[in-house]
């Protein structure tokens, strides 16, 4: 006997909004940040073994890409604080309405790459 039912909805049949790539971007960034942090730490701990190993890391974020690397990780804790920012509101029961909702989220995309070229800017990194 064949089920007639409607197969489940998936991603090719919705349409995207600005609050489905915010949040499918808040969870990729958030699982990138916690990598990134743990290679810090590792990072780090080559102190233990000697200042030899831990500049051979440092001398490779001096190149092009350990610079790409140094500002993607830069957007990416950008991203994950505007947005966790935002959850925060959410959680509060502020900006729940669709045109809030989507004017946050542009806030929090154009807002990330906005704070990551005023950091640059300040000479921190």
């Amino acid at each position: 006997m064949k089920d007639n039912n409607p197969l489940s909805p998936h991603i090719q049949i919705y349409d995207w909004h600005i609050s489905s790539l915010v949040s499918i971007s808040h969870r990729i960034t958030g699982v990138i940040n916690i990598v990134i942090i743990t290679l810090i730490c590792f990072w780090v701990s080559l102190l233990l073994l000697g200042n030899a190993n831990y500049e051979l890391i440092q001398n490779f974020f001096e190149t092009f890409f350990g610079k790409f690397i140094i500002i993607g990780t830069t957007w990416s804790f950008s991203f994950q604080i505007l947005s966790e920012i935002r959850h925060l509101f959410f959680d509060l029961g502020f900006g729940l309405e669709l045109k809030t909702s989507n004017i946050t989220g542009l806030i929090v995309i154009f807002g990330s790459f906005i704070l990551t070229i005023f950091i640059f800017r300040q000479g921190i990194f």
